[in-house]
């Protein structure tokens, strides 16, 4: 049970001091290999992944989806386990991964994995659960795909889904989590502007409230609490903010 199995674990980093040593505990004895490629980490993220033995790769950051592909390129087992500093794979999901391995060379090309995540200090059950992600591919089959900053991994085969979690500790307070609505925010606005897509008075009436009405509604956050309640008006947020910063770009330049 204490034998690595043939795959690579795939990080990215910046400044991650303070998620990095329980990602990379959880990892332990389960990957053969693991690779860090990092942005410019000015704490100690370099050192953490030294003690624990990880390749680690300096890259200037190009992007969400440029930077995992990169870190995903350099994985040299047949298999990869791609996760993000903050989080942390469960020993119930190690389980499940050994089990897999252990009926031999695994039948399909990717395999999905449930993330909880824990918020303000307690799991969400309902806004952002069940919340299936594919992280555990064959690496010359992957890729990652999307639009900055929603990337996503995309696999050339069937997939399967895994048991466990992979636990996510998403934000460590509220302001963290609000900077981060609105960077992310602006970074898909960017986004949608290169792809040509303008902003509709609409989308700023209509789409915030269609998304908070999800959150609230279809994906019960209501059933978490007070938690629930403001993370349904953070996507509000969110979806208001990246239209709004679209909207900034698209005015006539100043006389």
């Amino acid at each position: 049970m204490n034998e690595t199995l043939p795959l690579s674990a795939v990080i990215i980093t910046l400044n991650e001091e303070a998620n990095l040593p329980r990602c990379l505990a959880s990892l332990r004895g389960l990957a053969s290999e693991t690779v860090i490629v990092d942005s410019g980490s000015v704490d100690r993220t370099s050192e953490i992944a030294a003690e624990a033995g990880a390749r680690f790769e300096f890259r200037p950051w190009p992007g969400h989806v440029a930077q995992k592909n990169a870190a995903l390129a350099l994985a040299s087992r047949a298999w990869a386990l791609c996760v993000d500093a903050d989080e942390e794979v469960t020993p119930e999901l190690a389980a499940s991964i050994r089990a897999l391995f252990a009926k031999g060379e695994p039948g399909l090309d990717g395999y999905e994995i449930n993330r909880l995540n824990f918020y303000l200090g307690d799991w969400i059950r309902h806004a952002w659960y069940p919340e299936w992600r594919l992280r555990l591919v064959r690496a010359g089959r992957a890729a990652w795909r999307g639009t900055d900053p929603h990337d996503r991994l995309e696999v050339a085969g069937a997939t399967g889904r895994l048991g466990g979690h992979l636990h996510h500790y998403s934000y460590a307070d509220l302001q963290d989590h609000f900077q981060r609505v609105l960077r992310y925010a602006r970074i898909a606005a960017e986004a949608r502007a290169r792809e040509g897509r303008p902003a509709r008075w609409y989308h700023l009436a209509c789409s915030p409230w269609l998304a908070f009405l999800k959150s609230l509604i279809l994906r019960q956050a209501w059933r978490d609490g007070w938690r629930g309640w403001i993370i349904a008006f953070a996507t509000l947020m969110k979806v208001f903010a990246k239209y709004a910063f679209l909207f900034e770009r698209q005015r006539p330049p100043r006389p």
